[in-house]
């Protein structure tokens, strides 16, 4: 009986919990060894120039952005499909000119501000101390790598 009753609260606990992320999920991208990142002037995110997708770091997390923003640990993941209103805003403050792999409507947008998100995205952000950490940390470091001249190798 008593098997029975923690069967049951687990699931009740379980299905009351808000779903913020799909874990495990193939993005179809996959990297052949950890990308070259370059920190974003200004910012305590990275970017990689090189990849073949959007590919950034933040926070002690890789992040994609192809259809959707997906987080992993890693640069190969495990990736998990992160809703729009729990992205972090410091990525969503990313110029455009820092997606490698813009989506084809966004060429219309200015290279230099972000991309036009909708009201809700990075809404339910909150920063956590060990992001605050990061960001605090980060910005003692480089002076970053412009788009350009990153794609070029030259920094």
């Amino acid at each position: 009986m008593i098997r029975v009753l923690i069967a049951f609260a687990f699931l009740v606990t379980a299905l009351a919990a808000p779903a913020q992320a799909q874990i495990g999920i193939d993005i179809g991208i996959h990297l052949p060894g950890p990308p070259a990142l370059f920190v974003v002037q200004g910012s305590p995110v990275y970017y990689a120039p090189g990849a073949p997708a959007n590919v950034f770091f933040y926070a002690h997390q890789y992040w994609v952005f192809t259809d959707g923003w997906y987080v992993g640990p890693t640069w190969n993941g495990p990736w998990a499909l992160v809703e729009p209103q729990y992205v972090p805003q410091p990525l969503l403050q990313m110029p455009v000119a820092y997606y490698p792999v813009p989506p084809p409507h966004w060429r219309e947008w200015r290279r230099e501000g972000p991309p036009r998100w909708e009201s809700h995205s990075g809404r339910e952000w909150r920063e956590e101390a060990h992001e605050r950490e990061w960001r605090e940390h980060e910005e003692h470091w480089g002076r970053g790598c412009p788009p350009g001249l990153a794609r070029q190798g030259r920094c």
